[in-house]
Formats: structure tokens, sequence, C-alpha cells
């Protein structure tokens, strides 16, 4: 688990910037346990660390997350049901809310540097962070009543606080992708630059992901 959970998700820290890279590409970096809790920790460790000043959170290949990797919870579900456990749901208190937890808790600031696709609890993590750069081919989507779920990852309270009541309702009911053009214009990020341009924007250097696949 512990090369797993290394690999799913990638720390550098350089210059007092802990740079955090979700890292399963070819699964949209899609969170199945073991990034969930390697990037729980990694938010967790650079929040302690004294020489950490700021922290980017990033990605690898065309997406920043796309939320809860379902093909995972889907198994997870069919084990518990067959066990006869309750606890399936579990990772939204073990996993999800402490990693926005780790996030907006953080004494230092947070930048998002959204590669790509930010859906679920991907499009949550986004919004917790103090400071959201985009890749203009970067698209967002609330996504949870898609899959039947309620907004968890802080979406509802973060979303509404950033666009109001009306259109965080919209927003929820209504999943659509929109662009990282109309993610500035409702006011949901600070910045958007061509893809290729990201890494630097967000201070990353190499160490986030680009626009492309």
């Amino acid at each position: 688990m512990a090369d797993e959970q290394a690999n799913t998700v990638l720390y550098d820290v350089s210059e007092g910037l802990a740079t955090i890279t979700l890292n399963r590409p070819d699964a949209m970096n899609a969170l199945n346990t073991a990034a969930k809790v390697a990037l729980r920790d990694a938010l967790l460790e650079a929040g302690a660390d004294p020489a950490v000043r700021a922290v980017l959170l990033t990605a690898t290949g065309r997406a920043f997350c796309v939320g809860q990797d379902l093909k995972e919870h889907v198994a997870t579900l069919r084990a518990t049901r067959e066990a006869g456990d309750g606890n399936a749901l579990s990772t939204v208190r073990e996993h999800y809310n402490p990693i926005v937890r780790a996030i907006t808790e953080m004494p230092k600031p947070v930048v998002a540097g959204v590669n790509g696709v930010a859906a679920g609890a991907g499009f949550g993590f986004a919004l917790a962070a103090d400071y959201r750069i985009v890749a203009d081919t970067a698209t967002f989507s609330t996504s949870f009543a898609g899959v039947a779920l309620t907004a968890d990852s802080g979406v509802s309270w973060t979303l509404p606080r950033l666009v109001g009541q009306t259109r965080a309702f919209e927003l929820l009911v209504d999943p659509r992708p929109f662009s990282a053009q109309e993610a500035h214009e409702l006011g949901l990020v600070n910045t958007v630059v061509p893809a290729a341009e990201l890494a630097e924007a967000a201070g990353g250097g190499g160490g986030g992901g680009g626009g492309g696949g």
C-alpha cells in the first residue's frame, strides 16, 4: 500500500513551495483509497512542515481530478453489503472531510493549479483552495447528482459562498460540464491561462501537469 500511495500522489518541496501532484493520469486522477490516503497525508505533512510556506495542488495528465474512483467504490459497496457492514460510505469521514479540512485550515496559502477536468470531489478540492489558477482547456462539473449522491468534499459549503445559493443550486442539480472561462465569469476561479503555461504560472515548475494528454 505504501508504494501505491507514493505513486498516486507526488510530493516535492522546493524553495518553500510544497507541490502536491495527483498522479493517476490513466484514471483521470480518480480517487481510489490509496490516492485519498496519500493526498490527505501529503497535505497534513505540508501543513506541519515549517519549511513549507505555500502549497500547490495540481495533477498530471489531462484531468485535475474526476472525483471518486467509481469502480473501486462499487466493489466496496458490494463487499460491505455482502458482509452486512454499514460503513460503505465511511470514506467521506475518513478521507474527503480530512482532505478538505487540511486545505481550508492550512496556516499557509494553498493554490489549486487546475490542469484539466475537475469534477465531484476534485471540484471540491479546487474550491477549498485559497486561489485557483486554471488551464484554458479545463472543465468543471459538480457531478454528484449524476451518480445519485449529495455533495461532499465541502462543495455544499464553498459553492454557495462563491456564486450564491441560487446559482449553486442550479450547478448542483444540473451537473453539466462548464468551461474555464465560464468558471471565471461565475467567480469560481481567479486566473485562466493557456494550458502550456499553467505549470510556470502556478509556480510549480516542472512538477505539475499540463493540459495535454
